[in-house]
């Protein structure tokens, strides 16, 4: 079933699972909005974010949003869709927040896509407004965007931070409206943000979340990962990532935490910040603690304030959490499973005395409800799980008949309620935490000259998890090499982490009778040859 929301959206809808959801205290009729004014009100002086350049305290961060919600309004109807392409910079939680007081919707975009990527969802998310930073490691986003702008129907106004704007829209005027202006009441049932994620099918699908199911997801990390009002996050994981934008927007709100934003990740500065910020939490993919580790090392710190790092993303070594949990001796190491679609499936164990599950397992649902199909293939769904992609005809084997969202990864029971990811039955590559679709690039690099025939797989790699290797059939007498490859992505516009980093070439690729490439066979073979 589905409805339309009070904005416009069209989400899906379940009124049995709504109903157990507002019963058991999940869903409920404040919004992050309530609760920001309600910090504001209570502790003016917290500091809700910082980064390197400055901090936002409660009533700072609640008037520069609010002002930026009146400017929003002025020029766009609530429901609109406002981008953000920013690195973990503390203005990020202004836009954030502004788009939800406008009673908007929030557009995060990680800041390392290119044109290829960006035109696409720009054009597919229809989004009105787009703030990027003027420069960032070199790249010239202004530029940028002029270019993807030109072949778009309805391009988005362009506005310009830590910079000059030039052309584009200034941020600080935007923040220079007066007050006085009535913002529009919220439903907690309206879609707050939509992130992009990569698909098997090869364009990434716009994921649909409501103030309800970002909510419940607070509320169970509240429960559940020993977090206290006081307590301070590093947060190192994209903003633009489902994981980093909780940590960063949503917690210090709602559970009274501060997010210490990295803009680079460095495992020597983060532990010189954990140390210095007395920071209690963490969370990342493998290679952020396989580095932290090593850093505090170095350092001879045992990071003694650390309570909890939650590690997941794929092939999260057992031997790591081990090692990371006898060296970090007062905190507790996990591993956890989730997706964007339906974020914290699992909630890792956080009993010091239960290490082998944390290590071993991904742990025990939350307040997800989590089953194995048949096949092994993990099913789940709750309170926190989206409302929706975008277009409809993207969920048609995204969910099961009881409306349990297909993970696409094979998972097994441990000791009956400890769940462990043991494979993956879609098609997807996840390397340093970044989800990457084998098809969309291969079907970009089906049109080089050079390729007869392509197919991109990932294979176990101890540092990022994965690494994209690139089996090249060419074209009789070509020899496509990576340079060439990364040359032809690169005039697509397609993002570097996108890129195979290894490029083999075969005589053929192994196929069944119906013609599909058997991509089992291939990794078999890069791995064992």
């Amino acid at each position: 079933m589905r409805r339309t929301t009070r904005s416009g959206w069209n989400i899906r809808w379940n009124e049995a699972l709504a109903q157990a959801a507002r019963a058991d205290g999940w869903w409920r009729d404040d919004t992050c909005a309530d609760a920001l004014r309600r910090a504001a009100i209570d502790t003016p002086d917290r500091i809700l974010v910082q980064d390197d350049m400055g901090q936002l305290s409660a009533a700072v961060l609640l008037a520069q949003a609010s002002a930026l919600a009146r400017s929003l309004l002025a020029r766009f109807a609530p429901g609109s869709v406002i981008s953000f392409m920013l690195p973990n910079w503390r203005e990020a939680a202004v836009i954030y927040m502004g788009s939800t007081l406008a009673g908007m919707v929030a557009n995060p975009i990680l800041p390392s896509l290119r044109d290829h990527d960006l035109r696409f969802i720009l054009a597919d998310v229809r989004s009105r407004m787009i703030f990027i930073p003027a420069s960032f490691r070199g790249h010239d986003y202004a530029a940028m965007l002029a270019r993807v702008s030109a072949d778009l129907a309805e391009p988005p106004e362009i506005v310009v931070l830590r910079g000059e704007p030039g052309a584009t829209g200034d941020f600080e005027a935007l923040l220079d409206t007066p007050g006085g202006d009535t913002l529009p009441a919220l439903d907690a049932g309206d879609v707050r943000m939509v992130m992009y994620t990569s698909g098997t099918t090869g364009q990434p699908k716009g994921v649909l979340h409501s103030h309800n199911s970002l909510n419940a997801l607070i509320r169970q990390i509240g429960r559940h990962w020993l977090v206290e009002p006081g307590d301070r996050f590093l947060v190192p994981s994209p903003i633009s990532h489902i994981g980093g934008s909780i940590y960063a927007f949503e917690m210090p709100v709602m559970l009274g935490t501060t997010a210490i934003l990295m803009e680079k990740w460095d495992g020597d500065e983060a532990v010189r910040q954990m140390v210095q910020g007395r920071c209690t939490h963490m969370a990342g993919a493998t290679p952020f603690l396989q580095t932290l580790l090593t850093a505090a090392r170095a350092a001879a710190t045992r990071l003694p304030h650390l309570k909890l790092f939650i590690c997941g993303g794929a092939s999260v070594p057992p031997a790591l959490i081990r090692d990371a949990a006898d060296y970090f001796d007062r905190a507790i190491v996990s591993r956890v499973y989730g997706s964007t679609e339906v974020p914290v499936t699992t909630i890792g164990v956080v009993d010091a005395t239960d290490q082998a599950h944390a290590a071993d397992t991904d742990g025990r649902p939350g307040i997800a409800t989590v089953r194995l199909s048949a096949e092994g293939e993990i099913c789940a769904r709750g309170p926190q799980m989206m409302v929706g992609y975008i277009h409809a005809e993207d969920e048609a084997d995204a969910f099961d008949a009881d409306g349990f969202y297909r993970s696409g990864d094979q998972g097994a029971w441990v000791d009956g309620d400890h769940l462990v990811v043991t494979g993956r039955i879609k098609d997807l590559i996840i390397r340093n935490g970044e989800n990457i679709s084998p098809k969309e690039i291969e079907d970009l690099l089906a049109g080089h000259p050079d390729i007869a025939d392509i197919a991109i797989v990932g294979i176990p790699d101890p540092r990022t998890g994965e690494r994209a290797v690139a089996v090249v059939v060419p074209q009789a007498g070509a020899t496509p090499d990576f340079a060439a490859i990364s040359d032809f992505l690169a005039g697509h516009g397609v993002a570097r982490f996108k890129y195979p980093e290894a490029v083999t070439l075969w005589d053929a690729l192994p196929k069944n009778d119906a013609g599909k490439v058997l991509k089992h066979a291939i990794r078999a073979s890069l791995t064992t040859g």
